[in-house]
């Protein structure tokens, strides 16, 4: 009996080296290799006996192992095996939804560099362009967290140059704005040094951001991942200021207007509607306008539109005006305003309820799909299942101007995916866009089995 459990203890510890061995080609760690040291070291003295020790240590090794998996798929909205996740799992490179005015938000964390010798730089460069590649289609937003960059984890003057290069005009055409927080003299100093190779129509673009409170004015802070290391670092410098210089860096958020539209429960504008519609009314403007001027329109949905106008359109539904966008015949000005209207709802149209099923939806049958869309969907109140049914239809419909517009389903997916289910806690990641994309494209594709089954 005792030799049998004494086998028993060998085939487990075999089973964890092998284990450990599999997860070292991902994680390196002197606990893993003192882990992997006890065992060797176990086995090659199987006449000690003590099968304490032995048993201690293969439960220390299971458990470490399993917590490695667990922590493997952490972090990184790609799978293991993919030649991009030992660059993704260090999250250097995120997407954020879109910014105030429509735009994607592309955002870099230097301070989740690891050093120089734990990271391929070139890959962090085609992992970047990558990731880019999915949205430079679309008028988007670049967004660098500096604090975090030091002399262990800088990457060199060379490979910064290069990597400007590297992105040719594709990149560069739709970028529309470079906002780097907490600058050092550090990077200002690399600006001007690098200020022959810029271009003067690119160097227009770059931004300081000295708080994360003035990223406000670009995009909710809430829904950017910010690192804590960051926030930190803007909570010690904000207090070093004066009392009076903060509070004129944050004032007060005004009331809700009597007729304000943005930022509105669903239900509270039906109630506030003369006809009790379901759908709102800047939701019904915007597609009636763009149903008759939009459909072929080359790019509709990815392109921004003037900051001002997007700003004083809002103020004039908020303040109970009539908004006639036939009168202004800007079509991108309509579809921001689509955009802007669902991002800003208090909760988004698919709800909080609904995330987990549906970032979870990948694991679905394709089979079952359709029933299971329509059984997620039949848990929306009215008003969203009202609204939701009213803008995949017209998305539909931009769809089958594909050939013209450019806007096939998966294009639709991800410019709408974001806007329509986010967090609780607002923040948006790629591990989460990617399966919100996928689901948006799978109603699109799906909408007549599911709206009219």
């Amino acid at each position: 009996m005792h030799l049998q459990h004494h086998d028993l203890e060998i085939e487990l510890f075999s089973e964890s080296l092998q284990i450990i061995n599999e997860q070292m080609i991902k994680e390196k760690g002197s606990r893993v290799h003192l882990m992997r040291y006890q065992i060797k070291r176990t086995l090659s003295h199987p006449a000690s006996g003590n099968c304490m020790l032995m048993t201690n240590s293969v439960r220390r090794a299971l458990v470490y192992s399993t917590d490695i998996s667990k922590r493997l798929g952490e972090g990184s909205h790609l799978s293991w095996d993919h030649p991009y996740y030992d660059i993704a799992r260090h999250q250097i490179v995120e997407v954020a939804g879109d910014d105030n005015f429509g735009r994607k938000v592309i955002v870099f964390n230097a301070c989740r560099m690891p050093p120089h010798h734990e990271l391929d730089h070139h890959k962090l460069l085609m992992y970047l362009k990558a990731t880019l590649d999915q949205y430079v289609e679309s008028d988007y937003t670049l967004i660098y967290f500096h604090n975090g960059l030091t002399n262990e984890n800088k990457p060199s003057l060379s490979w910064l140059r290069d990597a400007y290069r590297e992105f040719d005009r594709k990149y560069k055409k739709n970028i529309k704005a470079l906002y780097i927080v907490h600058p050092t003299m550090f990077i200002k100093t690399l600006l001007i040094l690098f200020k022959p190779l810029i271009s003067f129509k690119f160097g227009r673009k770059i931004n300081y951001i000295n708080y994360l409170s003035e990223l406000e004015d670009i995009v909710k802070c809430e829904q950017l991942v910010i690192p804590t290391r960051v926030r930190d670092y803007d909570e010690k410098i904000r207090a070093s200021l004066k009392a009076s210089v903060q509070a004129q860096m944050s004032p007060p958020r005004s009331p809700p207007l009597p007729n304000q539209q943005f930022g509105v429960p669903l239900p509270t504008l039906r109630a506030r509607s003369s006809d009790n519609e379901a759908v709102p009314l800047v939701m019904q403007d915007t597609v009636a306008f763009l149903m008759e001027q939009g459909l072929e329109i080359e790019g509709i949905f990815r392109r921004s539109a003037n900051v001002t106008l997007v700003k004083d359109v809002q103020h004039r539904y908020n303040s109970g005006e009539e908004v006639s966008f036939s009168q202004m015949e800007d079509v991108h000005l309509a579809a921001v305003i689509l955009k802007t209207f669902l991002r800003e709802l208090p909760e988004p149209l698919l709800t909080y309820q609904l995330y987990n099923d549906i970032v979870n939806f990948h694991n679905v049958d394709s089979s079952s799909q359709v029933t299971a869309i329509r059984n997620m969907l039949a848990m929306l109140p009215e008003e969203n299942y009202a609204s939701l049914k009213f803008l995949i239809e017209f998305l539909v419909q931009v769809s089958a101007q594909s050939e013209i517009n450019k806007m096939n389903n998966a294009n639709l997916a991800v410019v709408f995916g974001p806007n329509l289910l986010w967090g609780q806690d607002a923040a948006m990641t790629l591990s989460a866009i990617g399966p919100i994309n996928n689901f948006t494209r799978t109603l699109l594709d799906q909408h007549h089995k599911v709206f009219f089954p």
